[in-house]
């Protein structure tokens, strides 16, 4: 058995014997399914690339590349923003780009995440949290939430971002003149902020436990291989039931995500029990985003009020996907400035002209037009979530902006889908699109949100600057403009004091492992640069 499945996925026959041996039945059941759906599809009049594989499809040239994007996108070009490809098992998919389709597909009740994803979630973040939720009890929770995450209120987490990026000023000084990869710098300073700004907590106060484990987590995604894959396709076709027991083996992998919701759940109710020991001797507690919802609550607000344990529901969910989407973005666009020296040298020039010796708190960082127009490049090239997996509830029919030719020599400007099809949102196709963003859109030009460049043509499909990145619809990002105001302040501060420079190796590679991350020659995550400080 051993040589056939090394011939079959090479080095990596440790990562699925496990999944086969205790699967075997399921899985002759699952593809017996997936052919009896398949037979009566309809999107088989879809064009779309020629698959290598029955077994894996097309799934291992989207997720096991060195670079991400070097199928996806002439992909794209070839057979434009509606096509179809294969999962495992012959198992027929659509990929969809076109900005109408997309709107429709993130607003409409006729959607939800595809089994894979809600698998990811409900292991992850628990059936709690928001993320998880259905629609209703969804829609209940994030309008709870939105208190500690509405534009007003984070604007009161200025501080808590300057004094985070002053800290990383002060580790870069130590690699001053010298190479070093950002990536845990920036990692470390952005899992502070959400700290400090959504618990109220130092980093020292959640523990050495909690943020080891909390790295640990961040980084099961980039252990990508053939046998995870296939293990997740036939995982995402299990009952229920039978999925959520398997969650409980003793495999290091699960270890390590129950022991990260037992940590996240304990800091959860250690923060709530001290902001209720807090509130009744007196004290200020609405200085973070849990104790404003817990103000809330202990006032007896009747609407949008989340109870106790609610509350403490949120924190894995919080804690583990607003960290790294941010870390990564920052080290993103440091790259991108260490390739360009001149936007460099324009960026540095507008911040020190704009915010000087002033406090962050005065600074009107949007009318910042470079620095503004560079995060949303950063954004559209380097979306966090650069694919986002959904699954149709019932027969529908979804609109086009453009109209695409199908196989049988139709043109057609609706596409019927049946219950039960997966379709995959292509969130960086998108981002890429030539008719959405000019001919140039796969290069990295800031220029385009000031010039018009074609960034603000059509309807708008996500909740900043027609991008993506944070998704859109009820599923939009809760904290996007935590995001935003962020990245605005760390970069003001980092560009502002120093200059980057690629090392003699060159850029870091772009690489899909859940989330887009910047990876080394290696194949760890990482960023390497030459930092200097300039002022």
């Amino acid at each position: 058995m051993t040589p056939l499945l090394e011939r079959l996925f090479g080095s990596n026959v440790g990562d699925i014997q496990y999944e086969i041996a205790g699967a075997g039945i399921i899985t002759l059941l699952v593809v017996y399914r997936w052919l009896r759906r398949n037979s009566y599809c309809n999107i088989r009049h879809i064009d779309g690339p020629a698959p290598s594989s029955w077994l894996f499809g097309h799934m291992r040239q989207i997720s096991l590349i060195p670079t991400y994007g070097e199928h996806e996108f002439q992909w794209l070009k070839t057979h434009g923003p509606v096509y179809r490809y294969k999962g495992c098992f012959g198992e027929d998919r659509l990929m969809i780009s076109d900005p109408a389709a997309l709107q429709y597909v993130l607003n409409s009740p006729h959607f939800k995440f595809g089994p894979g994803l809600e698998n990811v979630c409900h292991l992850m973040y628990g059936k709690g949290s928001v993320m998880c939720a259905d629609v209703e009890e969804h829609k209940r929770l994030r309008a709870g939430l939105n208190i500690g995450f509405s534009a007003a209120t984070v604007r009161n987490y200025i501080p808590v971002f300057e004094k985070a990026v002053q800290t990383l000023s002060e580790q870069l000084e130590d690699f001053s003149g010298g190479s070093t990869n950002i990536c845990p710098l920036l990692s470390l300073a952005t899992l502070t902020t959400m700290s400090e700004a959504v618990l109220g907590y130092s980093i020292d106060d959640l523990g050495d436990e909690f943020i080891s484990n909390n790295f640990q987590v961040v980084g099961l995604a980039a252990q990508r291989s053939a046998g995870q894959i296939l293990g997740s396709a036939i995982g995402s076709r299990m009952p229920t039931f039978l999925f959520r027991a398997a969650s409980y083996l003793p495999t290091q992998t699960l270890k390590t995500i129950r022991r990260g919701k037992y940590l996240s759940e304990q800091v959860g109710n250690r923060v709530v029990a001290d902001k209720k020991t807090a509130a009744r001797e007196g004290l200020e507690i609405n200085t973070d985003a849990f104790g404003r919802l817990l103000e809330q609550h202990n006032a007896g607000v009747a609407r949008n009020t989340l109870k106790e344990d609610e509350i403490v529901a949120q924190t894995s969910i919080i804690m583990v996907a607003g960290q790294d989407t941010t870390a990564n973005t920052l080290a993103f666009s440091l790259l991108e400035l260490a390739k360009d020296p001149e936007l460099q040298e324009n960026l540095r020039a507008e911040i020190h002209a704009t915010v000087g010796n002033a406090r962050a708190s005065s600074v009107a960082y949007d009318n910042m037009p470079l620095l503004n127009a560079f995060i949303k490049e950063t954004l559209r090239m380097y979306p966090g979530e650069p694919m986002s997996e959904r699954v149709v509830v019932q027969d529908t029919v979804i609109p086009l902006a453009d109209s695409i030719r199908t196989s049988n020599g139709e043109h057609i400007t609706h596409l019927p889908v049946p219950k039960g099809q997966i379709i995959t949102l292509g969130i960086a196709s998108y981002q890429r699109l030539e008719s959405r963003w000019g001919e140039d859109a796969h290069e990295f030009k800031p220029s385009r949100w000031i010039d018009g460049g074609g960034a603000s043509k059509g309807e708008a499909v996500g909740p900043y600057a027609n991008l993506l990145s944070f998704l859109g619809g009820p599923r939009t990002c809760l904290g996007w403009r935590f995001a935003i105001l962020e990245m605005q302040i760390f970069l003001c501060e980092l560009v502002g004091k120093f200059s980057f420079e690629l090392p003699a190796e060159g850029a870091a590679r772009t690489c899909y492992a859940g989330l887009l991350q910047p990876t080394m020659a290696n194949g760890e995550k990482g960023a390497r640069l030459l930092i200097k400080r300039v002022v």
